[in-house]
């Protein structure tokens, strides 16, 4: 399926995508940095919240409304702004040095938002409304947070998509299709900005609470999930690349496969146009959205899955980047089956979207321990940044069959505690398999964090 002309010989000893020094590395260990802070600060609401929930320790944590505290600040952290600070790891090294003031503004502002948002619950922010997608402490302090770190993220995506981007040249089929992919990305994301700020001039002015989240974010939420899924493609090609497969259809056909997975965003407008923000037809529009419009990258995925075998042999420090990879394609692939297997209200969703996420974070992952070594730093421990996906990866694995096999027998998601109504040995094995396995994810997301800060220390130290 090579289109030869597009892909020279000498392309393929070439890097999957440059990394430039000055202002584009700069930026993006800025907000990589930005992203591991954000997940030192999770693992710390984390524990407390799989504890939680975990039988037989559960009853020495009595606070349920610090579940839920705990449960809206870890999400936030290591969902949103962990994705959206390692979108701008990506975009930073997509579009060169141009716009670096604006670069520079949208990194201190995203900073200083997350900053707010991981100290809000000690400085008295409390209400959790457990809303899909960015649940809130419904409370001045932590909103501003948000607020602050969304208009720093609407900087990045606006200097991404306004900032010309440097010429590939002969470079091949993986950097021209790498950065029209992160570009796509940035659009999306633009459209996500503006449904929000669509919803929220179209949300009635007398709701308030849960429900006024719940409608606030639900669109922009669901287009965000094709942002998140083009980066996530994009890391697995790089990742891909790096562990010694070529390209198995020319530049032009990826670049179009990556354009098709994209692609669902634009019924975005007329579910807009069609429904009140505020109605059950908008709802259920946006979730048939995001459950068909994912089948769009299934060939984009069959051709990183066809470029797959070539990675069977890899030396010492590639292997970190190929067990990212198939951890991610394990945990991400388990997550989408389950979503075709939600049936009512309970912790099935929960078991689909943690496969999902963690199938990103995982790809993220293994391309952060790809470029810390082009970012300036040492290369991440070898054996230790190879065992870590495993861990991490099958930790969530048993997380969410434990959640999947509690949903089948009727718990509830979002509760803790007795609210749960463990009253079956089949509800209590289930869900303690999902506690265990949060236990085993949490030690994994640990590692992550000492191989990388590890790697970044031993280059500063010298």
């Amino acid at each position: 399926m090579n289109d030869i002309s597009e892909n020279p010989p000498s392309a393929e000893r070439l890097p999957a995508f440059p990394v430039e020094a000055g202002v584009p590395r700069r930026l993006a260990v800025g907000w990589l940095s930005l992203g591991l802070a954000a997940l030192v600060a999770s693992g710390l609401f984390s524990v407390l919240l799989v504890l939680s929930r975990t039988p037989a320790i559960q009853e020495y944590i009595p606070l349920l409304d610090f579940f839920h505290v705990a449960l809206v600040v870890h999400v936030d952290l290591s969902v949103l702004i962990w994705f959206l600070s390692f979108a701008g790891v990506l975009w930073s090294l997509a579009v060169g040095a141009q716009g670096a003031a604006w670069g520079w503004s949208a990194l201190a502002l995203g900073a200083l938002g997350t900053a707010i948002i991981a100290l809000a619950p000690f400085a008295g922010a409390g209400n959790p409304l457990m809303n899909n997608y960015v649940p809130v402490l419904d409370h001045p302090l932590f909103l501003a947070g948000l607020g602050v770190f969304g208009t720093g993220f609407a900087l990045l995506v606006v200097r991404t998509l306004l900032t010309p981007a440097p010429a590939d040249g002969a470079r091949g089929a993986w950097t021209t299709a790498l950065r029209f992919a992160m570009r796509a990305a940035a659009l999306t994301a633009a459209i996500a900005l503006m449904a929000l700020a669509w919803s929220w001039l179209d949300i009635p002015a007398d709701m308030q609470g849960q429900g006024y989240y719940e409608f606030l974010f639900w669109g922009s939420g669901h287009i965000l999930q094709f942002t998140h899924t083009l980066l996530l493609l994009v890391a697995w090609v790089w990742m891909a690349h790096a562990c010694g497969a070529k390209p198995v259809v020319s530049r032009r056909t990826l670049t179009l496969l990556f354009a098709l997975a994209a692609s669902p965003v634009l019924l975005a407008l007329p579910i807009y146009l069609g429904d009140e923000v505020a109605s059950l037809q908008h709802r259920l529009e946006f979730t048939q959205l995001m459950k068909y419009g994912g089948l769009a990258t299934f060939p984009a995925i069959a051709v990183i899955l066809f470029s797959l075998p070539a990675t069977r042999r890899v030396n010492a420090s590639q292997r970190p980047a190929r067990a990212a990879l198939f951890a991610s394609l394990l945990l991400f692939g388990a997550g989408g089956i389950l979503g075709y297997m939600i049936e009512g209200v309970n912790v099935v969703i929960p078991a689909h979207y943690h496969g999902s996420i963690v199938g990103v974070t995982l790809a993220f992952m293994g391309l952060t321990y790809h470029l810390l070594p082009q970012l300036g730093f040492g290369a991440p421990a070898p054996r230790l940044a190879t065992i870590q996906p495993w861990v991490y990866g099958g930790g969530q694995l048993l997380h969410i069959l434990g959640l999947a096999w509690s949903g089948g027998y009727g718990v509830q998601r979002k509760t803790a505690g007795a609210a749960q109504g463990l009253d079956s040995m089949e509800k209590i094995i289930g869900m303690g398999m999902m506690g265990l396995g949060g236990l085993i994810a949490i030690i994994g997301g640990l590692l992550f964090v000492i191989v990388a800060l590890g790697a970044m220390w031993r280059r500063q130290s010298r």
